[in-house]
């Protein structure tokens, strides 16, 4: 699999140069990552339409690239109208960046088990946003298309390759979570 873009290709060497470099160091990664994919998602010239597709009933994670050493992978987040995450969380470090439409995302704190769940907020992003999350800040979140009527599309670059990435989901009245691994939309055409 092959995202024929020279400005993502451009992408992906500086972003595996950062994770050299970094030596794991996930605040500078986060820091430096976040310039990166704010030059990638400056221009809506390079992502190809077979990864721009909705489907009429639930949101699409295609993989655009995993990093040979599971280090970090990229993903476009295709949301149709009114569509939404449950509140989940990702283990991993996360970079996000939208490149059309909208996206709200309300971050959660996990009560103790019985408990229900506290919402922290809610955060709109609109193209040329670059937000990230933490394990170690909070990244339990649940993720929404901002608009009922069209399709919005964000790129994450994640800290691992976050389709094969046991994570949870969370009842949002119980705290009570339950393990899921995501995949990916276009798995057939990925060699993982």
């Amino acid at each position: 699999m092959q995202v024929p873009s020279p400005r993502f290709d451009h992408f992906v060497r500086d972003f595996t140069r950062l994770v050299d470099e970094s030596s794991g160091d996930e605040t500078q990664v986060l820091s430096k990552g976040r310039q990166l994919l704010a030059e990638l998602i400056g221009r809506d010239d390079w992502l190809p339409d077979r990864y721009a597709q909705p489907d009429p009933q639930y949101y699409q994670q295609y993989l655009l690239h995993a990093d040979p050493d599971d280090r970090f992978s990229v993903v476009s987040f295709v949301w149709g109208p009114g569509q939404k995450t449950p509140i989940h969380n990702h283990t991993v470090w996360a970079l996000i960046g939208m490149l059309r439409g909208g996206e709200r995302a309300e971050s959660f704190e996990v009560g103790l088990p019985g408990q229900p769940m506290q919402s922290l907020g809610t955060q709109d992003l609109n193209p040329g946003t670059v937000e990230s999350l933490s394990p170690r800040v909070g990244d339990t979140h649940r993720v929404s298309n901002k608009f009922e009527d069209r399709v919005s599309i964000s790129v994450h670059v994640y800290g691992g390759n976050i389709g094969r990435i046991s994570r949870h989901v969370f009842d949002p009245k119980t705290s009570m979570r339950k393990p899921f691994v995501s995949g990916y939309s276009n798995e057939a055409e990925t060699s993982l």
